[in-house]
């Protein structure tokens, strides 16, 4: 009986040994076909990168494309970019002591603002650069803005402060009296109509202080709403495109500041200020724009002026530079007859693409 039973037990445990066999087998059997699939499935994978691969590429050579279609579209507004780099790749940047030699005038108060020389300037003639061949080569870069008739109604208000000038000297002058002094400077506007009426021991320095108390006391408040209607949209515009900007004007730095002030027009939008101050010879003399043109660094052949005066234009004729005039102080006729290359009756009538077409013009001629 217990041999028996000894017997059941081994042959019992025999039946598990190769039952757990058996489950052993099976499960190897599994896992290689697991892996066989897998590794089915990777090289599958594998032979399919490389369409993979050319579809990314095409899709990255599609972008590009895209990229250089929509920058052909923008060609106006670049070109004067394109045009910079091509030109003139590395623009000298010069210091307001440079400016003042560049036009032959010694560096007094007032002038030139926030630049300054990185390297050694080169000895380029402005007189050369000036010529008509150059100008109808140049890409616009660069605008020059006058002040008094152009980002600022002032024009009257000056007229009238000196009307009230010579009052306080027991003269009687007219607002017309000044017409043809404007733009000139504030020494010629007021010693011209001092010389008409034959005044005697005119002091012109005395003159001016007395003229700039009156005149901004009256004219020129903070904020006073003095600028013309559109002025700082032009200006914003023009930043946004990437021309450089500069007030270049025949008043004195004083009158300057106060303009820009009351107009509400900050000078940080500015990248050079020239005032009358630095120099001797004022507009029509071209020493002024050459000036501005230097502290943009830039050639004379790539500045727009804007202005509203006969001797503004004059001088701008004779930098080389091409002018947009307006009517806010002459008459069209008036104007033309220094020849700007284009007329508008105010500056919220001048468009950015004004500005950006005389280059393009230039560049098809």
């Amino acid at each position: 009986m217990l041999v028996n039973l000894q017997e059941l037990v081994v042959k019992k445990k025999k039946q598990q040994r190769r039952l757990a066999m058996a489950m052993a087998s099976i499960l190897a059997t599994d896992l290689t076909r697991c892996c066989i699939c897998y590794t089915s499935a990777i090289a599958s994978a594998s032979s399919s990168l490389p369409t993979r691969s050319r579809l990314i590429s095409a899709e990255k050579k599609q972008k590009k494309t895209k990229k250089k279609l929509l920058n052909n579209g923008k060609l106006l507004q670049s070109v004067s970019k394109e045009w910079r780099w091509k030109n003139n790749p590395d623009p000298l940047v010069v210091a307001p002591a440079a400016v003042a030699a560049a036009s032959g005038s010694p560096l007094q108060e007032g002038g030139v603002a926030r630049r300054s020389s990185t390297r050694e300037e080169t000895s380029v003639s402005l007189e050369e650069e000036t010529s008509s061949n150059d100008v109808q080569e140049s890409a616009v870069r660069g605008v020059l803005f006058d002040m008094d008739g152009v980002l600022c109604d002032s024009e009257h208000c000056s007229r009238e402060a000196g009307v009230a000038l010579f009052a306080e000297m027991s003269i009687s002058v007219t607002a017309e009296d000044f017409v043809p002094f404007m733009g000139t400077g504030e020494a010629n506007f007021l010693g011209g109509v001092a010389k008409k009426y034959g005044v005697k021991d005119f002091d012109p320095v005395s003159a001016k202080q007395r003229f700039f108390q009156i005149y901004i006391d009256k004219y020129a408040k903070p904020n006073s709403g003095l600028g013309y209607p559109g002025a700082l949209d032009l200006i914003l515009q023009c930043k946004a495109a990437g021309l450089k900007l500069a007030v270049a004007s025949s008043a004195d730095r004083i009158k300057v500041d106060a303009n820009l002030a009351a107009a509400g027009l900050p000078q940080s939008n500015f990248d050079a200020i020239v005032s009358a101050d630095l120099f001797k010879n004022l507009k029509p003399s071209p020493d002024i724009f050459f000036a501005a043109a230097k502290g943009l660094g830039l050639p004379p052949k790539e500045c727009v002026v804007i202005e509203d005066a006969l001797a503004g234009v004059q001088a701008a004729t004779a930098a080389g530079m091409r002018c947009i005039a307006v009517t806010t102080t002459l008459s069209e006729d008036k104007l033309m007859q220094a020849g700007p290359a284009l007329v508008r009756k105010d500056i919220s009538h001048i468009s950015l693409n004004d500005i950006l077409e005389l280059g393009l013009c230039a560049l098809s001629s």
